[in-house]
């Protein structure tokens, strides 16, 4: 954040944050543009030392080592109610602790989209919460808490069951393209 005429401003276009939401699109931030960019927002920033950060993680090819930090903080707050996210690479070492609850804030737009996706198949279908015998889920975000509520408040905790969660949709996928090799 930046202070301009009693106004605080963001310090950063959101196009540089878009870019950080993928690992690999960090070394798209690696041109000049954005360089002055950050040099400009550092030197305005009420907090230049968060711009610092993002600049060395750029500078420093960190984009992975980030997303690793990122996975292993959710996973923790899977299972607990309060974790610290642990970067420790290159010359960036950060501790920060994080609630589930904020956590979930921060999904929060996402989570709301899966459920009305859930209420959407329902009317477009016309099957009945009754006729669902078992819900399968799967994938890394069938730990999250908040997403595994969707299904247990609608269909309860026993009908509800997991599996293979990191590796089945790889394994999915697999098949997908054996299939399309046969044909």
């Amino acid at each position: 954040m930046a202070r301009s005429v009693n106004k605080v401003l963001p310090a950063l276009p959101a196009w540089i944050y878009a870019n950080l939401e993928r690992w690999h699109y960090l070394s798209f931030l690696k041109t000049r543009n954005v360089a002055e960019i950050l040099r400009g927002a550092h030197l305005r920033a009420l907090e230049p030392e968060k711009i610092q950060a993002l600049i060395t993680l750029i500078d420093e090819d960190l984009g992975y080592q980030l997303h690793q930090a990122v996975q292993r903080v959710k996973f923790a707050l899977s299972h607990e109610e309060i974790a610290e996210f642990q970067f420790d690479d290159g010359s960036l070492h950060l501790r920060i602790p994080i609630t589930r609850a904020e956590f979930e804030s921060w999904i929060a737009e996402d989570v709301a989209k899966m459920e009305s996706a859930v209420e959407a198949l329902f009317v477009q279908t016309g099957v009945s919460v009754r006729d669902v015998d078992r819900v399968f889920l799967t994938g890394g975000t069938s730990f999250v808490p908040a997403v595994r509520r969707i299904f247990e408040s609608r269909f309860g905790a026993k009908r509800v069951k997991t599996g293979d969660e990191f590796t089945s949709v790889a394994r999915g996928l697999a098949l997908r393209a054996e299939e399309a090799l046969r044909t």
